[in-house]
């Protein structure tokens, strides 16, 4: 579970993670421009194959810090996936030594639908593309207003 509040945003590229049980979003930022872009969906549902893909994405990337958009029901009360992307969430923490930090991801779907609707993407495009724009959402949050997020 969370430990805390982080005071500052982490010096350097920071990844973030929009997990699913089929897809996992992902999206690349930095700390001096505190700007965030989608970057990828993985697909499928075995674990080998996504921390493999996370394994490359990082040694690419080499992040400072991962984000992991925890989802929760509207009241801010936790649900199954709330405790799937904390498992998610300990994962990383725990295969690449790097901090992690939890992120709330209330509306960012719906953010993402919205934006890329807004850009003419729609249908089975937007649904190719909804969860590394619903990652970017979630770091630029992360990125807007750090103190509200948690550490995992």
């Amino acid at each position: 579970m969370p430990e805390g509040i982080p005071l500052s945003i982490p010096k350097g590229s920071l990844l973030a993670f929009d997990f699913g049980t089929k897809r996992i979003g992902v999206a690349v930022g930095n700390s001096i421009s505190c700007t965030a872009q989608a970057l990828t969906t993985l697909h499928g549902e075995q674990n080998d194959q996504r921390f493999a893909a996370i394994s490359a994405l990082i040694l690419e990337w080499q992040p400072v810090a991962l984000v992991v958009g925890l989802p929760c029901n509207d009241d801010g009360t936790p649900h199954e996936m709330t405790r799937q992307c904390t498992r998610f969430a300990n994962r990383l923490k725990g295969r690449f030594k790097l901090p992690v930090i939890l992120v709330d991801e209330r509306y960012t779907s719906a953010a993402a639908s919205s934006q890329l609707s807004e850009m003419g993407v729609r249908g089975i495009r937007q649904k190719l593309l909804l969860d590394q724009v619903a990652a970017q959402h979630i770091l630029q949050a992360y990125f807007d207003e750090p103190t509200m997020a948690l550490i995992a």
